[in-house]
């Protein structure tokens, strides 16, 4: 039989397959040389990927996550890599958009007031009628706009190429002194580490938001912490670099800055997701036909 490695147990697998379960928390299995399907365990880290060179007979990894700049280089050439496409639109969409809605509404300001049990009020900045960058329009970027658009904001679509109706990633610079926030939703690796650096972000007007729910090392950590020290600039933050932020870092402290720990893609509605593409999947390695969501 051909064996697989599954990251949970409630799942159900053809006839053909046998299954033994690893959930990336538990010690993984001994021996792994006959493996020929891994379902990489979700948010479990690095040491689950790593498996990966303990299986010479592997045909194909399946990734639960949509980024797999982490796992590609560990892939070895002729193992087929599949990513996590669409499990996480709506759960990052709902947290970029309340991100947005936080910093906009200067939500921290009013729980800070809460927990004083004070009562001083002021107007805030708003969603509707603001523009918005948003900088990635692949499924996660199409999902976010969905609820910009029924917020009333004025959304500008900005990816790696140009094409109808969404610039292309050279064209930011000039796009950038008009926007009323930026929301990156861009894959990690060297093609857009410090997409937004110093140049960029003083090219953004007084006030202007940064919302990042893709990968830190996308925006020149530094550099925020400078426009936003001087309280020129606001950021929320799903995703930072250095990740894990150290406890000392200037970020925390900010008070124009909101920040969640890359939590944006677990919600309550990722493991049924997950179930049902994990499922499809198996069906379809075990019938021998391609699998869905294959990585280039």
């Amino acid at each position: 039989m051909t064996r697989v490695l599954l990251p949970w147990s409630d799942l159900t697998v053809p006839p053909s397959l046998d299954a033994t379960v690893y959930d990336g928390i538990a010690a993984p299995p001994d021996d792994l040389g006959d493996i020929e399907l891994y379902v990489l365990p979700y948010d479990r880290g690095i040491a689950p990927i790593e498996l990966i060179g303990a299986m010479p007979s592997l045909r194909a990894v399946q990734s639960l996550s949509t980024g797999v700049d982490n796992v590609h280089p560990l892939v070895p050439a002729g193992v087929q890599l599949a990513n996590g496409r669409g499990l996480h639109d709506l759960s990052v969409a709902e947290h970029a958009l309340a991100l947005i809605l936080a910093a906009q509404r200067d939500l921290p300001r009013w729980i800070r007031q809460q927990n004083r049990g004070t009562w001083e009020r002021a107007h805030t900045a708003s969603l509707a009628d603001s523009r918005v960058l948003l900088v990635g329009h692949g499924s996660i970027g199409k999902a976010i706009e969905r609820y910009l658009l029924a917020g009333e904001a004025e959304v500008v679509r900005v990816a790696r190429t140009a094409r109808d109706g969404v610039h292309g990633i050279d064209e930011l610079p000039a796009l950038l002194p008009a926007a009323d926030i930026v929301v990156l939703i861009v894959p990690g690796g060297e093609g857009t580490r410090g997409l937004l650096g110093a140049v960029e972000l003083a090219a953004l007007p007084d006030g202007a938001l940064v919302v990042n729910v893709g990968r830190g090392t996308a925006i020149d950590t530094d550099a925020l912490v400078a426009e936003v020290g001087t309280g020129r600039l606001r950021a929320a933050l799903d995703v930072v670099d250095p990740e894990p932020l150290p406890p000392e870092h200037p970020l925390w402290t900010e008070r124009t800055v909101l920040i969640t720990p890359h939590i944006a893609g677990g919600s309550a509605s990722f493991h049924p997701r997950a179930k049902r593409l994990v499922e499809t999947q198996l069906a379809r390695f075990a019938a021998g036909e391609p699998l869905l969501n294959v990585v280039d």
